[in-house]
């Protein structure tokens, strides 16, 4: 699968998906007439366009089970399978969890996670970059958590493609690490514009790196001046508790027949 990127899905461990490569060769003359160009958009959208019908089935089955579905979202080596590592494990006796992890390729997020003592499902995209609604599909009909619960799914590290897929969850996470550039919101708009949620992770490096904190808020802020913004370090544990009450405020309780 992917029209929108060029990537091309492969196998995985825990779920088979196996998708049909429409990929663009961008080698190509870019002569070619406004009738092309018109085809190659149609396509795009009729891929965005399977993938949002089935994001709302997920989003229906979530909404049914009362299951409160996260999109956690970020480069690689921001930190976020260590914030959910303490977040599953300091939270353990207060809710229900289950994962999905997403990556390219190996079990070693899954791996951690696992041994938290939390349900865990591993998709593998193969030269993929980016998990969608299908993948998600298939990984909840062998997984199936819990009523009343919270899933998260772990998405590929990567803060373009996923932008563009909707995977029938309730919030969408942005995180960064101050390791990163302060410009990231500016240079990667659509994530951050469609998070509601931004965790700027490894504050207690605060001191080493050339970051500043101010000028990212700001820069989150221009692109989505509704999202949220915490500040957070799974090493020394700085902001996990505020972190742990936004998730806490967004878990419904469970509905009385």
């Amino acid at each position: 699968m992917c029209a929108t990127c060029g990537c091309d899905s492969g196998s995985n461990t825990s779920i088979q998906h196996l998708g049909e490569n429409n990929g663009h060769d961008h080698s190509h003359d870019h002569s070619h007439t406004h009738l092309q160009q018109k085809t190659i958009v149609d396509v795009e959208q009729d891929v965005l366009h399977q993938n949002n019908l089935l994001a709302e089935r997920n989003r229906g089955y979530f909404e049914a089970k009362n299951i409160l579905a996260l999109n956690l979202v970020s480069s690689p080596g921001s930190g976020k399978t260590t914030l959910l590592e303490r977040t599953l494990i300091d939270l353990k006796d207060k809710m229900e969890f289950a994962v999905i992890e997403g990556d390219q390729q190996t079990t070693n997020d899954a791996d951690r996670i696992h041994a938290t003592g939390t349900k865990v499902t591993q998709i593998n995209t193969g030269k993929g970059c980016h998990l969608d609604s299908h993948m998600v599909l298939h990984a909840l009909q062998g997984m199936r958590p819990k009523e009343n619960s919270v899933l998260f799914i772990e998405n590929v590290g990567n803060l373009v493609c996923p932008a563009m897929f909707d995977l029938g969850e309730k919030e969408r996470v942005v995180i960064i690490s101050v390791t990163e550039g302060d410009d990231k919101p500016l240079k990667y708009p659509d994530m951050f514009h469609s998070s509601t949620l931004c965790i700027v992770n490894k504050i207690d490096l605060l001191p080493y790196v050339p970051f500043d904190i101010v000028k990212v808020k700001a820069n989150a802020r221009k692109v989505n001046p509704t999202l949220d913004i915490i500040e957070v370090s799974c090493t020394s544990g700085e902001g996990l508790s505020e972190w742990y009450k936004w998730l806490q405020s967004k878990v419904l309780a469970p509905q009385l027949n």
